[in-house]
């Protein structure tokens, strides 16, 4: 496991049309990480939706304000809830480039991810990653206290 250090210049910004190109390397890295293929007109209607300010799917880049590169992505979407008082927003996909790992990136987009659900007076913000993604569980215990004790099911419609 690498040490977290501070966080480098970053800005943290909702994904705009000129994100294409960085967001799509970073998402081909995020789905080799997973071992997933997605069709292509999956991520095309997936990049479709984070642009679309109608629809609740969102997306925000971190961005090395030294050279203006996008280091990673955090995809979120708030939803009502039954077991809570309003809502809470849904961590989806976080990815973090290789070469900035380590650097704070991964909390910054988790910290913006937290405000923007401070901001809407959501509940709460919960997310899923692999049982052996030992990198970034190691964050997510520092930031959340741990997993709960909950095992995920899929039903394919």
């Amino acid at each position: 496991m690498v040490p977290e250090t501070p966080a480098p210049a970053l800005s943290i910004e909702h994904a705009t049309a000129a994100d294409e190109p960085e967001w799509l390397t970073l998402w081909h890295g995020y789905l080799r990480f997973y071992r997933a293929h997605l069709p292509d007109g999956t991520t095309r209607a997936t990049w479709r939706r984070i642009l679309d300010e109608t629809h609740p799917f969102r997306c925000f880049v971190a961005r090395d304000r030294a050279g203006g590169a996008v280091l990673g992505f955090a995809l979120h979407f708030p939803h009502p809830s039954s077991w809570c008082t309003v809502g809470e927003m849904y961590l989806e996909d976080l990815y973090v480039a290789d070469d900035a790992r380590g650097r704070g990136v991964g909390r910054a987009l988790i910290e913006a991810v937290k405000e923007s659900a401070r901001a809407e007076k959501l509940d709460r913000v919960y997310w899923m990653t692999e049982t052996d993604n030992a990198t970034a569980r190691a964050l997510y215990d520092r930031l959340a206290g741990g997993a709960d004790d909950y095992v995920r099911y899929r039903l394919k419609v």
